[in-house]
């Protein structure tokens, strides 16, 4: 364990999971967990809250196996505070904005925040409403938060003392001296980065032509259980609609927050599209990329790929990247631990085609280019590549690297 206690803003999905992650892990000597409100009628209902969950069953059980017993005592109602499994847990909940929370006096260097509210690090602590930056006003040394950067103002660039990194992929790009505050990106983001970057290791962005993505998504806890009239001013209507009935439609920040995190993305041309079903967690993305082979060499196909994704399952370390060849279905991957992606290879499909290109539509053509060529036409040999890749965008995956990070952001304190 180490000396500073780890501070969680929010107890929702992202915040109860981390609970469940650094109770189990015990790298820090205390959390505290910020609600901001009152909740329930006791301590004791926050205790439930923690412990019980319906996706993952109970935390004794997840940590300790089915013969385990309740893991959650010494509740005391005036101080807000609990033991769990060994580690002292506070519960804070009078205040929601970040600089009014006491980080300091509960002795929190690092807090994760995870309400989804504080995303934009070029706000000053004292914004209208909170800002993440309020974290550090109160005493906390770093701020590592669970989703994508959204900076607000598009006149305003990247503060220097902000980072997005993905575990494994650029997690060296967080220089402890000069960041304060990390984003983890988002599950999407995460998984993504795993199914891109063994493409461009191996190809280069030179030869990969265009990419794009679906996520077939979960539900997440912004959306509505039964139809709701829109707020004014909505341009979204299908936000409001029921996730026990449809498939939404919906948009995904991933492509730009990829090409942070792998910087070479942006020489590809690249479209990200999201769509949420009705399950719980489990989550699918569907990669589409073309690849210029070369004239007269071999091709790439689905063997090539799929070695591809084996070479680079294995020479990770953490196994944030993991190859299959069996066939799943979402259930299979809940509580998945580790990875980041988990590559269906059964499911990879390759077509190669011969495109014809005409010269003379480009600009600055002239015959004498034609006259080398032996004409005007040119033919270039494109494979589509198709790779699936499954992610629990809960716990098994997004959780375990966000854990990962704060807990390397901690470790590297001075």
């Amino acid at each position: 364990m180490k000396s500073g206690r780890l501070g969680i803003n929010g107890l929702g999905r992202i915040g109860k999971l981390s609970i469940w992650q650094h109770v189990g892990r015990k790298h820090f000597p205390g959390i505290v967990v910020n609600i901001g409100r009152p909740v329930g009628t006791s301590l004791q209902d926050v205790a439930r809250f923690i412990e019980k969950d319906s996706t993952y069953g109970s935390l004794h059980n997840y940590l300790y196996g089915y013969n385990a017993g309740r893991l959650i005592e010494n509740l005391d109602e005036k101080s807000g505070s609990m033991v769990i499994d060994g580690i002292p847990v506070t519960i804070l909940r009078d205040t929601r904005n970040p600089k009014d929370i006491p980080w300091k006096s509960h002795a929190v260097e690092i807090v994760l925040e995870s309400t989804g509210q504080f995303t934009d690090p070029a706000e000053p602590a004292d914004a209208p409403g909170g800002s993440v930056r309020g974290h550090l006003a109160a005493g906390a040394r770093k701020a590592v938060v669970s989703a994508p950067f959204k900076i607000k103002d598009k006149t305003v660039s990247m503060p220097k003392d902000a980072v997005m990194t993905v575990m494994g992929i650029n997690d060296s790009d967080y220089d402890p001296a000069a960041h304060n505050i990390i984003s983890n990106a988002s599950c999407t983001t995460n998984c993504l980065a795993y199914m891109i970057k063994p493409l461009l290791d191996y190809f280069g962005s030179d030869r990969i032509l265009t990419a794009s993505m679906a996520t077939v998504h979960a539900v997440t806890g912004s959306q509505l259980v039964l139809d709701r009239a829109p707020k004014a001013g909505a341009t979204d209507l299908r936000r409001n609609r029921s996730v026990f009935n449809n498939i939404i439609l919906t948009t995904t920040g991933a492509a730009k927050a990829l090409s942070l995190v792998i910087p070479e993305m942006q020489k590809i041309g690249f479209i990200a599209e999201s769509v949420r079903i009705p399950i719980a967690t489990g989550s699918l993305i569907i990669l589409v990329i073309d690849i210029q082979d070369t004239p007269g060499g071999d091709r790439t196909d689905r063997a090539l790929i799929n070695q591809i994704y084996r070479d680079a399952a294995e020479r990770g370390k953490k196994g944030y990247l993991q190859y299959t060849d069996e066939q799943n279905v979402s259930a299979d991957i809940i509580g998945h631990p580790l990875a980041a992606a988990i590559i269906e290879g059964e499911e990879t499909h390759t077509r190669t085609a011969n495109l014809t290109f005409d010269l003379k539509h480009l600009k600055g053509y002239c015959e004498e280019v034609g006259a080398c060529l032996g004409g005007s036409h040119i033919h270039i040999p494109v494979t589509k590549a198709v790779v699936y890749g499954w992610y629990d965008n809960e716990m098994g995956g997004y959780v375990h690297m966000l854990a990962d990070r704060t807990i390397s952001v901690a470790s590297m304190l001075e």
